[in-house]
């Protein structure tokens, strides 16, 4: 098996796949930092810009369906070269969006790409795994931290040496650029396990259904995982400004506390859903985390009134104890999705990823309509509570065989 074509084949695409799941992760959070800027430069209250995160839900999930099929037709890597594309053209959309309708098209063509190329690049990985015979997923999901969390520092350290429109232009046309060779080495389609996804046994499951059950178990939880994860990115900075007055590029460090904190428990994680397996790891995760998440934010924002330091070090705590436990969630959900026995694992992916995909843009928005009824710090706890509610659905992972 070490010397043949396909174990070859597999570590070159998971070289390639360390370096696609990097450049999600930059693209996807180059914005993060510059949010308030473009949220003020388009002039838009709270819940006018929560709104506006729909674009992202629409993209995300028409990318998630579309994805799942064409996997099953042309393989995954066919589907991540277009995909690769559409994303870092949406980020330049929003570079250049001086009015609300561009920059809902731009959040559509990022949602688009990035739930795309997020189903396709996890059924590669789940395919390389079981040629290498290694876990490695979480390892994958790490480097996509890595490329948020460098991300968010960077643009927090340039915020005020550039515009958003250079900033989000410049990285956009440079990943533009990167991605052409990252997915070039991805499995071949006969070996990513998308034809086997042909056989009508295997591909067509029905929508809702005692088969189909687990799948949406798993979505929601992974939904409550999402929710609390895209909230921290789009909310963040905006909380610190807003209500900790918090200036501008320091006001990036919670997100970054969360992005360092996902990195060191990512890269940890192929050993821990090993060691505790992956129900465990996230029940844990999901109730210390998010209780952590809330509690901070609960503390810091009346504290930063009178100590502003102070009132920044614990909500920057907060945010790195909810990154610990979200940094294995996401690929314990894969793998347990995966896992279903008589659904093929691109078809089980793409399932779970329509469910909870788009929850990663669509809690933002949520948090963004509570803010604006009461305040942001009230509406952060929706992202704490539905947190709390992914450890608690880890339940759903004992109907998998990788569980």
């Amino acid at each position: 098996m070490p010397d043949s074509i396909y174990f070859k084949e597999a570590r070159r695409a998971r070289n390639s796949l360390r370096a696609t799941f990097a450049l999600m992760g930059i693209v996807s959070m180059a914005w993060v930092p510059r949010i308030p800027e473009i949220k003020d430069l388009v002039g838009l209250n709270n819940g006018q810009f929560g709104l506006l995160l729909m674009g992202s839900t629409a993209g995300s999930l028409l990318g998630a369906q579309l994805a799942g099929r064409l996997v099953h037709t042309y393989g995954a890597r066919s589907v991540c070269k277009v995909a690769s594309i559409f994303m870092p053209l949406g980020l330049v959309g929003m570079g250049v969006a001086t009015s609300a309708p561009q920059l809902f098209f731009a959040l559509f063509f990022m949602g688009l790409g990035y739930a795309s190329l997020d189903i396709s690049a996890n059924t590669q990985a789940v395919a390389v795994e079981k040629l290498l015979e290694r876990r490695s997923l979480s390892g994958f999901h790490a480097l996509w931290s890595l490329g948020a969390f460098a991300t968010a520092l960077l643009g927090g350290a340039i915020a005020r040496q550039t515009t958003p429109r250079f900033n989000l232009v410049s990285v956009g046309i440079v990943s533009l650029l990167l991605f052409v060779p990252a997915v070039y080495f991805l499995l071949s389609p006969q070996l990513d396990n998308h034809a086997i996804d042909n056989e009508e046994t295997m591909a067509k499951i029905p929508l809702i259904g005692k088969a189909v059950l687990p799948l949406w178990a798993m979505g929601l939880g992974l939904m409550g995982g999402l929710i609390a994860e895209g909230s921290t990115g789009d909310w963040g900075a905006i909380l610190l400004r807003d209500h900790m007055g918090i200036a501008k590029g320091l006001n990036a460090s919670a997100f970054a506390s969360f992005a360092l904190a996902m990195i060191i428990s990512r890269f940890a994680g192929d050993w821990t859903l090993g060691h505790f397996g992956p129900a465990k790891t996230v029940r844990l995760g999901g109730y210390i985390g998010g209780s952590a998440l809330g509690l901070s934010v609960a503390i810091a924002v009346p504290l930063s009134s009178h100590w502003q330091m102070g009132a920044l070090v614990i909500v920057d705590l907060g945010f790195f104890i909810a990154g610990l436990g979200m940094g294995p969630v996401f690929p314990a959900f894969i793998l347990a999705a995966s896992g279903i026995p008589g659904i093929a694992p691109s078809v089980a992916i793409a399932r779970v990823g329509v469910i909870a995909l788009a929850a990663y843009f669509v809690g933002p928005a949520l948090v963004g309509g509570i803010a604006q009824a009461t305040s942001l710090p009230i509406a952060m706890g929706l992202p704490a509570l539905m947190f709390i509610f992914a450890g608690y659905q880890s339940r759903a992972m004992r109907t998998s065989k990788k569980q």
